[in-house]
């Protein structure tokens, strides 16, 4: 069970090659499961004792899940991959934008994607569709994807040298910003449906993100949704943060976007 958040209590992870469409059940226990010597013991007349004990098995759990990272990182770095790990919290637009980057800069780039949810395949279909070799991580009760479950999945997706990986984590604003997956960028996606308050009240995805992408302006005339007051507070939380509005619907913003996106791609005789 994962100490930092609760979740993944099953242990088990499923991961799906959309196009051979062979799932297979993982345990995904390792990081969690194992014996923390402590050298000390914990009595029930220490005020602090259960207190102290969890702090030790959160800080395992996010070192174990560090070293994995850095293990993905440096895979990543020696095949020209870029990672980018996409978090927002439901609904805010991910799958959509993906589609339409995906569409749009076909041909132009070589895109492999890991999406990550809860239950079903729907947005690995979506994803599957539009010709982009895709792998499904289904965490069950888990809330968030971390290092080791891409690790796994990128042993059966295989990505070419010299392309983009998308990862689509968990919607969730909460667990995932606490986890390393290895990624190069991590771009948080908020869309004007939501609170333009949202960098403030959930700072740590924010704070650790590099670029805040602000989806469907093409709903502005109907939500009251300050977006110069939300830029503004993302930049309170982090000031080094860029922001790009965007709307999948009108395409506004878009080439804002894919500019960035190409920005971040080493050509291979850079490298």
């Amino acid at each position: 069970m994962c100490a930092t958040c609760g979740c993944g209590s099953d242990g088990k992870t499923t991961f799906y090659l959309v196009d051979k469409d062979q799932p297979h059940t993982h345990d995904h226990s390792h990081p969690h499961d194992h014996v923390h010597p402590h050298g000390h013991t914990h009595t029930h007349d220490h005020p602090q004792a259960s207190e102290k004990k969890i702090i030790d098995v959160e800080q395992d759990v996010l070192h174990q899940n560090n070293l994995l990272a850095e293990r993905n990182r440096g895979y990543f770095d020696a095949k020209n991959i870029l990672a980018l790990n996409l978090v927002s919290s439901p609904g805010s637009g991910k799958t959509s934008l993906l589609e339409r980057t995906l569409k749009d800069l076909k041909g132009e780039l070589e895109f492999a994607v890991i999406e990550g949810d809860q239950q079903t395949n729907n947005d690995a279909d979506r994803i599957f569709a539009t010709g982009t070799k895709v792998t499904q991580i289904n965490t069950g009760k888990g809330c968030h994807l971390d290092a080791h479950m891409i690790l796994h999945a990128m042993q059966g997706l295989k990505p070419k040298d010299n392309s983009v990986l998308f990862i689509e984590n968990v919607g969730n604003l909460v667990c995932p910003a606490m986890f390393d997956l290895g990624e190069k960028e991590r771009v948080v996606i908020m869309s004007v449906t939501e609170g333009d308050d949202k960098p403030l009240k959930y700072p740590d995805m924010f704070h650790s993100s590099t670029l805040c992408i602000i989806n469907k302006t093409d709903l502005l005339p109907y939500v009251p949704f300050d977006i110069e007051k939300a830029k503004t507070n993302a930049k309170k939380v982090n000031h080094h943060l860029e922001i790009i509005e965007v709307s999948c619907t009108t395409g506004e913003g878009l080439p804002q976007w894919y500019n960035w996106l190409k920005s971040k791609v080493l050509q291979p005789e850079a490298v």
